[in-house]
């Protein structure tokens, strides 16, 4: 299994607990974190290996614009995105995950980090609103309390699970990965030094064991997310609130802009389906 990637190259977990480094062969990876794969070994112990096939995937989270796709992470049941109350969160970048991981019929968690900061946790709530009136679970936490005060909330909701941590920067993740992987820190520091000859870089993503049966991908920082390899009826069903009128409309390509007889604005109309929410469908799909 890939446990930690760094363009191409990754740390691979070999069946008996052991680690070693891998390469790809050419200069386009298809390969995340989370893949399981088959590596061909060199005749030197410290050559390394190459990775020659990839297994089959159960997931794939990733992000796309018009010229390249970016892979994340393979192989997780669970989708943790990481908001604060500082700084704001940024509604579309959010939406734009939750479209990526509803595509793949993965399980979502939105982690609302930073509620020490009570004086501002009531506008982050607000912004929040209309993502939990959607049906998405909200869990409220403080990193910075430590590993104790997460147990009660938080790790009910990554247990038994492979989960991909994921969230803009400066949300608390790292401290947030810290606190429930006692070590992760200096994990980090020796994938980044074997995985980048010592240039101590962080490395794209890494997968860290809760326990026997639960695992948790760690991702860098998001400031975009593309969703140019899903197609509109994709996205449009990627709005869980949407599926009770899909096909409903008067015309079958129907763009839920003007068209008479669209039964997705008759549900907004009706406040069925949330003002801000269609806002974030059209501005991602009106062109």
């Amino acid at each position: 299994m890939i446990i930690a990637a760094h363009g191409r190259q990754y740390r691979v977990e070999l069946p008996d607990g052991k680690t070693r480094l891998c390469f790809t062969r050419g200069k386009k990876s298809e390969v995340a974190c989370g893949d399981r794969v088959t590596v061909e070994w060199a005749e030197s112990d410290s050559a390394g290996g190459v990775i020659t096939r990839v297994g089959e995937r159960r997931s794939l989270f990733y992000r796309s614009n018009a010229f390249r796709q970016k892979l994340i992470a393979a192989n997780i049941g669970q989708l943790v995105v990481v908001v604060a109350v500082e700084p704001a969160l940024s509604p579309e970048l959010l939406t734009r995950c939750l479209i990526a991981a509803e595509s793949q019929g993965l399980e979502i968690l939105i982690v609302l980090n930073k509620c020490d900061l009570s004086d501002r946790l009531p506008a982050a709530l607000s912004r929040l609103k209309a993502f939990e009136r959607a049906g998405y679970r909200v869990v409220r936490i403080s990193a910075l309390l430590g590993g104790d005060s997460l147990k009660p909330s938080l790790m009910p909701c990554l247990s038994g699970r492979t989960s991909l941590l994921a969230g803009q920067s400066g949300m608390g993740k790292s401290t947030l990965i810290n606190a429930l992987v006692p070590g992760a820190g200096a994990a980090t520091r020796e994938f980044s030094e074997a995985l980048d000859s010592g240039r101590h870089t962080t490395t794209r993503a890494a997968l860290y064991r809760l326990d026997a049966d639960s695992s948790l991908i760690d991702s860098p920082g998001l400031q975009e997310f593309g969703l140019s390899h899903l197609s509109f009826g994709e996205i449009e069903r990627a709005f869980p609130e949407f599926q009770p009128f899909i096909g409903a409309c008067r015309f079958n390509d129907c763009r839920h802009d003007r068209e008479p007889d669209c039964a997705i604005r008759a549900a907004l109309d009706r406040g069925e389906i949330g003002k801000e929410r269609y806002a974030a469908f059209r501005a991602i799909t009106g062109k």
